[in-house]
């Protein structure tokens, strides 16, 4: 029996304060007309990103009883979405669950939530991104930006990276499982300073085609705009978009996010206004950006 609303199990932490997993994705994906069913891994104060001093429980345990609890009930979910791992015992009992609910599942998505700007977060090791290889390749789609494609890969970091070597490194990720990759944040060499632009790049091996979203680069840092951006690519997949609109409908929707945010002053670290921004959600989106790669 189909779901009458369609159903996301969202595995992910819960910040208390500032915009940023599942305080972002509940709110999208029910704009979206979506249900989350949350798993909480963490429950935090507040984000990792700029907070000093921050508690962190980790809800290791109580996610084997919340998804003992779901089993028993036999519950079905369209979708599977994995972000923010508090620790390595927590990467199995995520497989574990991708084993268990993910023959039901549309599909399922894992964002290997391990780093950015070429570091690693704070909460996270080596011990995580070896974890990390090894889950993406019970998914079908996945989302690192940049710098996680790198640590997955045991790749240098290096900004200054040709189209032709990103194309390869998707490839690779894809020989490790997942049938969709797509990476945020990467850099455009090809834009000029005055004009400078990030993309998006994406393959799909069942079609053997890579897709590519540019948009304009804008000097600010927001936290848990990954989170929104793969929220609104999971939405839009699940409404019947192509895997081209929903990358581009998901740059512009953070995009809009961050041009909204970025006039107004407070600290970047709250995140960006998502408030202000969720009724774009409801508009129709015109595609004009995306592009097939040779």
């Amino acid at each position: 029996m189909e779901n009458l609303v369609k159903k996301v199990a969202a595995i992910h932490d819960l910040s208390g304060y500032g915009r940023a997993s599942l305080t972002t994705i509940i709110p999208i994906l029910s704009n979206m007309k979506f249900q989350v069913c949350p798993v909480p891994t963490a429950i935090l104060s507040t984000h990792t990103g700029g907070y000093e001093g921050y508690s962190f429980i980790d809800l290791t345990d109580y996610m084997q009883e919340h998804i003992a609890h779901w089993k028993k009930l036999n519950l079905r979910f369209d979708c599977i979405y994995s972000g923010f791992l508090g620790s390595a015992k927590q990467i199995e009992i995520v497989a574990d669950f991708i084993d268990y609910f993910g023959k039901k599942a549309k599909f399922t998505v894992v964002d290997p939530v391990i780093g950015d700007n070429g570091k690693l977060y704070s909460t996270m090791n080596n011990e995580m991104v070896i974890g990390m290889r090894k889950l993406i390749g019970k998914s079908d789609i996945i989302t690192p930006n940049f710098t996680e494609m790198m640590y997955l890969l045991g790749k240098e970091y290096n900004e200054n990276i040709k189209i032709e070597d990103v194309k390869k490194y998707l490839r690779e990720l894809s020989d490790m499982g997942p049938r969709i990759v797509v990476v945020t944040s990467v850099p455009d060499i090809q834009s000029t300073d005055l004009d400078k632009k990030t993309s998006v790049v994406a393959y799909d091996r069942e079609n053997d085609v890579f897709w590519k979203v540019s948009c304009k680069y804008i000097p600010a840092s927001y936290p848990g705009t990954g989170d929104a951006y793969t929220s609104v690519l999971i939405g839009s997949l699940l409404q019947g978009d192509s895997l081209p609109m929903g990358i581009e409908r998901g740059v512009q929707f953070i995009t809009q996010c961050i041009m909204a945010s970025y006039g107004f002053k407070y600290p970047d670290k709250e995140g960006v206004l998502l408030e202000k921004m969720l009724d774009v959600l409801r508009v129709p989106m015109i595609a004009t950006n995306y592009e097939m790669l040779k």
